[in-house]
């Protein structure tokens, strides 16, 4: 329900002073966005989608007050595997592990060095420490917990998946930041060398002697504030070792750009994809369970893994349903499907089928 919460987000901003705050949302760092998908004024998809509407906006919020919303938190607390720093040590250097921190936050060890996917630690991913979707349950480990990182990967710069708190935090531990064009500049107005980001336009790679990283398209948009709509990148990830390939998917509507990296990048061993957020209201932009299924077969996809559900209530439907829906299509099209925990640990090559139903527990 990300565009209930930019609703919400707007009629506070026009009460409280509207462009006072959001000065305090929008970095105004200038940055260089040379790109083909960039019009001089903002960014593009591939093919053009309906724009968000103050209008629709409204009307999102309008379902929200009265519609009635069914178990849209759970009621419980969720299992969670204990992560420490010697747990991460302990696993071996030779192998991709894969461990999920919540929502669509992920923790890599990739051949002995320690990376994170779109790290959101905050209680509330939201631009208001007082409104807005609220974890569910902490994650399993906390940044100060945490080795040293080697690199963190931003997918795009919405609240559910860019942490200004987690990367002041993660600023001083971290080697390297790989983010969307323009996003860098957040990341420098919020304290990070500017020496240690590397920012990406789609099909853009990063090699070193281990690894291979890609910036890929998706079908999806941008904006922390009332003033830099689609002024930063937003796309997915993929990364290759010599034995391994795993594809991150960040936000994305169901589009055919999936096929198109599967034939340049894949197979992948695993694909984290995207099931949760979903909505007739916001279709072009977020996928749903039965079109992640989908978009795992155009990537090539050997194993795949449901991310961006069971953290924060951010659409009309249950919490759960995402998991359901993406095993039912899973099992109708012959995908394996792993659904980890938050917390456990999942090695690329190492008992691959893991499909547990751990919310009927609850």
């Amino acid at each position: 329900m990300r565009m209930l919460w930019i609703g919400l987000s707007i009629i506070i901003c026009a009460v409280i002073g509207g462009y006072s705050v959001n000065s305090n949302l929008v970095a105004n760092v200038e940055v260089e966005r040379k790109s083909a998908q960039y019009d001089g004024k903002q960014f593009n998809n591939l093919v053009t989608i309906a724009p968000q509407s103050i209008s629709k906006t409204l009307g999102i919020v309008k379902r929200y007050i009265t519609e009635n919303r069914v178990d849209t938190e759970p009621t419980s607390r969720l299992p969670m595997a204990t992560i420490t720093a010697d747990s991460l040590a302990a696993l071996s250097n030779d192998k991709v592990h894969i461990i999920k921190l919540g929502h669509s936050s992920i923790l890599l060890k990739v051949k002995g060095e320690y990376w994170l996917l779109d790290p959101v630690f905050s209680e509330r991913a939201s631009p208001f420490s007082f409104l807005g979707p609220k974890r569910f349950q902490p994650a399993p480990i906390s940044i100060a917990a945490l080795p040293n990182i080697d690199k963190v990967i931003i997918s795009h710069n919405h609240y559910d998946h860019l942490d200004k708190a987690a990367v002041r935090a993660l600023a001083h531990k971290t080697a390297q930041f790989l983010v969307p064009l323009g996003v860098e500049g957040d990341l420098a107005a919020w304290g990070v060398d500017k020496q240690k980001i590397v920012a990406f336009d789609w099909w853009q790679e990063l090699e070193t002697k281990d690894t291979l990283v890609a910036f890929t398209p998706t079908q999806h948009f941008s904006g922390r504030g009332l003033s830099d709509a689609n002024t930063t990148l937003w796309g997915s990830w993929v990364i290759k070792t010599d034995n391994e390939s795993l594809y991150f998917s960040g936000d994305s509507g169901y589009f055919s750009g999936f096929k198109t990296i599967g034939d340049k990048y894949g197979p992948f061993d695993y694909t984290l994809l995207e099931t949760g957020a979903y909505d007739e209201d916001w279709a072009d932009v977020h996928m749903t369970p039965e079109q992640s299924v989908q978009a795992h077969i155009d990537l090539q996809g050997k194993v795949m893994i449901p991310i961006h559900n069971s953290t924060f209530d951010l659409a009309f439907h249950a919490w759960y349903e995402p998991l359901e829906r993406a095993l039912s299509a899973a099992d109708k099209q012959s995908v394996v499907l792993n659904t980890p925990i938050v917390g456990e640990v999942t090695t690329v090559g190492c008992c691959e089928s893991q499909e547990t139903r751990w919310w009927h527990s609850l």
